[in-house]
């Protein structure tokens, strides 16, 4: 029982902190083996667990990659965040002119990105690196406890999260209390800059 204990709690986190540091590094090479300037336009559709973006939460020195679609096996467990990108749940990318993109990780073993976001208070940036940019968010409001049912957390204007009229927002979703999945946590952003991969690394990202 100790042993099965130590693997759920440390070594899942070592094995997927493994594997997304990985994931992320073998995105960055393909990124910048792209010619300069290069504008072909990007895939008009990710396969399920494939990476194509990494989420950066300077105030948690958090960088972990973000692959399409929420399963466990595939992206999750894996120590990524993956995007809801399925039926009714699909929801916007950040290069969407509107709509909120929505990401799920886990709080606790298997790489626990999202351990701390309960710690982010209005203001504190949360960017997302793709091939072509930087979208810098900033976080503007939680919902601290919610059914795993409550959906509408995920809508392009997402209730609860006091934004009124369409935009480009982010959604963070993680399990709550820690250690269950009895209910979610939601955490809010609001959009404040689109910076192309070529202008460099966005203030929030340059001092790293």
């Amino acid at each position: 029982m100790l042993l099965f204990v130590a693997y759920q709690l440390w070594y899942t986190n070592v094995l997927a902190q493994r594997t997304a540091d990985g994931a992320a590094g073998s995105l960055r090479q393909t990124w910048e083996r792209l010619p300069q300037g290069d504008a072909a336009p990007p895939p008009a559709a990710f396969e399920p667990g494939q990476g194509f973006a990494i989420l950066h939460i300077p105030k948690l020195d958090v960088k972990v990659p973000v692959a399409e679609g929420t399963s466990k096996a595939k992206v999750l467990d894996r120590g990524m965040v993956g995007h809801y990108a399925d039926g009714a749940l699909k929801t916007a990318m950040p290069s969407d002119k509107q709509g909120n993109f929505a990401v799920a990780g886990h709080r606790n073993t298997h790489g626990e990105p999202f351990r701390f976001i309960n710690r982010l208070v209005p203001g504190d940036p949360i960017v997302v690196e793709t091939r072509d940019a930087y979208y810098t968010y900033e976080m503007a409001s939680v919902l601290p406890q919610t059914p795993p049912t409550n959906v509408s957390v995920l809508e392009p204007v997402p209730k609860g999260s006091g934004f009124t009229a369409p935009g480009r927002y982010i959604t963070l979703t993680t399990c709550t209390p820690e250690f269950t999945s009895t209910y979610r946590l939601i955490v809010w952003g609001r959009m404040v800059e689109e910076r192309p991969r070529g202008q460099g690394a966005p203030p929030a990202l340059a001092a790293r």
